[in-house]
């Protein structure tokens, strides 16, 4: 059995014959409003053999979401990159693209940090 079946609490076996194991939910966050978004806008080169990269933290919701709001961005950068555990990474330095289009998309509390 792998990682990827359900997740059972850390409880791996009980001799009570009447015990029912409580599952985790997974992931079922709610969307925030763009408004209410607190993203950060950085440039990263950490294990990344000296290339850099615009990272994007902050983003709260579904990966649906973070993954259309990805593409939205590699689409408007004409790069290429990926968005996955509740960050979007985008090839090159495009921290100025990336800010202009977050805060044209009503995503008011976007901030760049770093240098």
């Amino acid at each position: 059995m792998g990682k990827k079946g359900k997740n059972r609490n850390g409880i791996v076996f009980s001799t009570n014959p009447d015990f029912e194991y409580q599952y985790d939910q997974g992931d079922d966050q709610e969307l925030l409003s763009p408004a209410q978004q607190k993203l950060r806008v950085t440039l990263d080169k950490k294990q990344r053999r000296g290339k850099e990269v615009t990272l994007i933290t902050g983003f709260v919701g579904p990966d649906e979401d973070l993954k259309d709001l990805g593409k939205l961005i590699k689409t408007k950068c004409g790069v290429g990159g990926s968005a996955k555990d509740g960050e979007i990474i985008i090839q090159g330095d495009q921290r100025s693209k990336v800010l202009a289009y977050l805060l044209a998309e009503g995503y008011k509390n976007t901030k760049q940090s770093g240098g």
